[in-house]
């Protein structure tokens, strides 16, 4: 159950690419209430914990570890990926447009559904990419 909550994950990252911004522009577009989103959850350890576990299972591969873009299988793939240990890789984003992303996909990442992912994996998952740029 936990593999599929976060196999969007390897797609969400790779999703805020400029490649992939470019391939489906139809999908870039995040609406404006959810920009304004404020993340709720405030984040322990446990939820931090698990975050990572779900994150080293479906998102590392491609982003690495510690969200470097160096994944395994970025060289396999010819993939290049963001770093986002750059505090500069997320500026861009509201907690908001990356909990929408998450949850509804974005170019070729498909959207994780409430059924697999509730709300506050989904936000917890938006705390770990963030916390990547302040080590």
């Amino acid at each position: 159950m936990l593999k599929p909550l976060f196999v969007s994950c390897t797609l969400f990252l790779f999703a805020l690419s400029p490649q992939q911004q470019a391939a489906d522009p139809a999908q870039t577009v995040i609406p404006a209430e959810a920009a304004k989103m404020v993340n709720p959850v405030k984040p322990t350890p446990e939820s931090q914990a698990h975050a990572k576990k779900i994150f080293g299972y479906d998102c590392a591969m491609c982003h690495g570890v510690n969200g470097d873009g160096k994944g395994d299988l970025v060289g396999d793939l010819k993939l290049k990926m963001k770093d986002y240990t750059d505090p500069a890789a997320l500026k861009d984003f509201t907690d908001g447009e990356l909990f929408y992303i998450i949850r509804n996909g974005k170019g070729q990442m498909p959207a994780e559904e409430v059924a697999r992912a509730n709300p506050e994996d989904v936000w917890n998952m938006v705390i770990l990419v963030r916390s990547f740029a302040k080590k």
